[in-house]
């Protein structure tokens, strides 16, 4: 009876031993089963290794973030400043590492404003600068971009009107092609045709009828000439239109090759003639605190009869809420003719207005730079005709079906002008160009006489 029970016992123990057995080697299946321990498939699955590449492949290959910025002397609303800004920004939107900076600098400051920057080797991007001694400078240095090949890589350097691209060759006296033309203007004298009308009086088309048309205007109590002696350059510009109809379109040129002297009377003539101007009081009380948009506003409200100027004065003259004169009020005729002078009348001054220049750090150290000027100048001359009505050196590919009438006047007369010349002191040294702007209001005033202003203009030429 015992054994049988043993046997019993013995039976059971044996099974829960097999049992046990069982156990121990289902547990490895259970909790460290083959898809844990070798998994492949799960710790780097096809799906895994796109998601990996699609979220780390940007850190991999993003471009570093690029500043484009660009020092302007114009309000960034204004002119060539408010189209380049409109189509950087675009440009900036489409590239994301991309940061676009405009900044505002007055003429009177920019000059010392980019040699400061240039001197600490932080140029921007672009800037607008002095095209003489200044610009030589930077470009003895290196600093300064000759744009004729990034400009033919960009695809935009046939876009630029020819005569443009030669003035501003002509312009830096070390040759070559770095001051890239933002406009493309004709000067003149513009006029308020209904004062013209009221007083009977004629379009000028000698000095001495528009010296008449000014004493006439000057004692009806209207300001013959509106006139932003403040700046200076308005007032060297009155000097440089009697100098190109005494001597010719290319006097100052002439004047640089040593072909003309300083000394010959017909400059000293032209000093009087714009001194007499100022002491008859036909350019305005207090003419050397005018600056540009208070003299601009004087000609628009109808307050001064005439305002030599550029068209590029065109942006504001389209514009009805600063023009209350209206467009159709204004005409333009060109520097009458002096007695005994050479000048015609089929020659104007013309200019391509202050140069931009561009930085070659900027351009060789990113690629960018060149998508840039690609991307705004291949669209610059269209978009300024489009939303200013202004005139620049690129072509206008689609026109305007509605031109406005001086806008389309301006390019009539580029189209007819026999020959064009620059400013006076497009061919100054800085110590000349500097004195010249300088000491034209002191002889409009009479604080200098017209043979002091052109003896000293000639020992400050002769001194570099």
């Amino acid at each position: 009876m015992n054994i049988p029970r043993v046997l019993w016992k013995a039976a059971n123990l044996l099974c829960a031993l097999a049992f046990f057995t069982a156990c121990t080697t289902a547990t490895p299946a259970a909790t460290n089963p083959p898809a844990a321990t070798n998994p492949p498939a799960a710790t780097n699955p096809p799906a895994a290794t796109a998601t990996t590449v699609a979220t780390q492949a940007p850190a991999a290959t993003e471009a570093p973030p690029v500043e484009i910025r660009f020092v302007g002397i114009l309000a960034e609303d204004s002119g060539f400043a408010k189209i380049i800004n409109e189509l950087s920004a675009e440009f900036a939107a489409m590239h994301p590492n991309v940061t676009y900076k405009y900044e505002n600098v007055p003429l009177a400051d920019i000059t010392q404003k980019i040699q400061l920057l240039a001197a600490t080797n932080r140029l921007p991007t672009v800037f607008n600068f002095d095209t003489g001694d200044a610009l030589s400078a930077l470009i003895k240095d290196g600093q300064a971009l000759d744009l004729e090949k990034p400009l033919r890589d960009a695809g935009v350097y046939d876009k630029i009107n020819p005569a443009a691209l030669g003035l501003a060759k002509a312009i830096v006296k070390d040759g070559g092609f770095y001051a890239l033309p933002l406009e493309l203007n004709i000067e003149g004298f513009w006029y308020n045709k209904k004062l013209f009308a009221d007083n009977q009086l004629a379009v000028p088309t000698t000095w001495e009828e528009m010296v008449h048309a000014a004493e006439v205007f000057n004692m009806a109590g209207i300001q013959p000439f509106a006139v932003a002696g403040k700046e200076k350059w308005p007032l060297s510009r009155l000097l440089n239109a009697y100098v190109q109809r005494k001597f010719g379109y290319d006097a100052m040129k002439r004047l640089s090759t040593g072909e003309l002297s300083i000394s010959d009377p017909g400059f000293v003539e032209a000093a009087k003639a714009i001194q007499d101007l100022g002491l008859k009081g036909y350019l305005g009380k207090s003419v050397n605190t005018i600056d540009y948009g208070t003299a601009q506003d004087l000609f628009l409200q109808g307050k001064a009869a005439m305002f030599y100027m550029g068209s590029w004065a065109l942006r504001d003259f389209n514009d009805p809420t600063k023009n209350k004169i209206g467009a159709d009020n204004i005409g333009l005729f060109n520097t009458p003719l002096v007695a005994d002078g050479k000048g015609s009348p089929d020659d104007w001054n013309i200019n391509v207005g202050t140069a931009a220049i561009l930085s070659k750090v900027a351009y060789d150290n990113n690629p960018l730079v060149g998508e840039w000027l690609a991307y705004v100048f291949s669209s610059y001359g269209d978009r300024s005709m489009s939303e200013l009505g202004a005139v620049t050196p690129f072509k206008v590919e689609n026109m305007p079906a509605s031109v406005p009438p001086l806008t389309q006047t301006t390019l009539n007369l580029l189209d007819s002008a026999k020959n064009g010349s620059l400013w006076f002191e497009a061919y100054f040294n800085s110590k000349a160009g500097t004195f010249a702007g300088d000491n034209t209001q002191l002889l409009v005033t009479g604080d200098i006489s017209p043979e002091d202003y052109m003896t000293q203009l000639g020992q400050a030429l002769a001194s570099e």
